[in-house]
């Protein structure tokens, strides 16, 4: 998985790797912060996340699949990062959380498998640095993962898994007929700048409260129903994002 591909690459991702043992055996990473995602206005959240991310940002949903983003900003800007660093009252998203990590399927084999972006500034061949005292966490030690590095793992593994229970209730969603397209016309205090929001959907109450009693008795089961009443919840939440525009304008 290259560059040189002209197919869209994930979101912050520039020239994702899958990991390898040979390959980078002397790859090392450093702590950084969060600038690389000062300029997003949009976050995937999983369905796992719906409960943290409510309180904080609008949950929407985009894409033929409708899959589930947090608003992050409203006007080009990651309202949640100011200098390098994620606000610490707010929730930071999974997709953030392991960045430059991720995981991908590959034909060869049946589980996902690691990547990392090799472009990310947090990444060290300490081979390029042998006159100089190595710098970050070793992926690799003898050979093997290191311990921090299997913690990544695990927690790619872990979101892979929320991914693909998350994809089968946006199907479900769009399978029902309850998604309509939205666009959020705000405007901010003081300045009376107006913005707008387009390009998503949102789950229609009248919609949803006409669902067949079948229906609404499997996504009880399945927990689908809390995750529609959190994101009904998270609407009100563009009234915060209005509040810390104005702030940071």
């Amino acid at each position: 998985m290259s560059n040189s591909s002209q197919e869209k690459l994930p979101l912050f991702y520039k020239k994702p790797v899958v990991l390898s043992t040979k390959e980078h055996a002397n790859w090392r990473i450093r702590e950084g912060d969060y600038s690389f995602a000062s300029d997003t206005v949009v976050a995937p959240v999983t369905a796992t996340e719906f409960s943290m991310a409510c309180h904080d940002y609008p949950i929407l949903f985009a894409g033929e699949t409708a899959a589930p983003i947090a608003l992050l900003g409203l006007k080009g800007e990651n309202l949640s990062v100011l200098d390098g660093q994620w606000d610490p009252l707010l929730y930071i998203p999974a997709y953030v959380r392991r960045y430059p990590f991720g995981s991908i399927q590959v034909q060869s084999e049946n589980a996902p498998v690691l990547m990392i972006d090799s472009a990310s500034e947090r990444i060290i061949n300490s081979n390029m640095n042998d006159n100089q005292e190595p710098e970050g966490i070793a992926l690799f030690e003898d050979g093997k993962p290191s311990a921090p590095l299997e913690n990544l793992v695990r927690f790619c593994e872990r979101f892979h898994s929320d991914v693909i229970v998350t994809k089968k209730f946006g199907q479900a969603l769009i399978e029902a007929d309850i998604l309509v397209d939205r666009r959020a016309d705000v405007t901010l205090p003081v300045s009376g700048d107006k913005l707008g929001v387009a390009g998503f959907r949102i789950v229609d109450p009248q919609r949803f409260d006409a669902l067949p009693e079948a229906t609404i008795l499997d996504w009880n089961k399945k927990g689908w129903l809390g995750l529609v009443y959190l994101h009904l919840t998270s609407i009100d939440r563009f009234q915060r994002l209005m509040g810390r525009q104005a702030e940071r304008s």
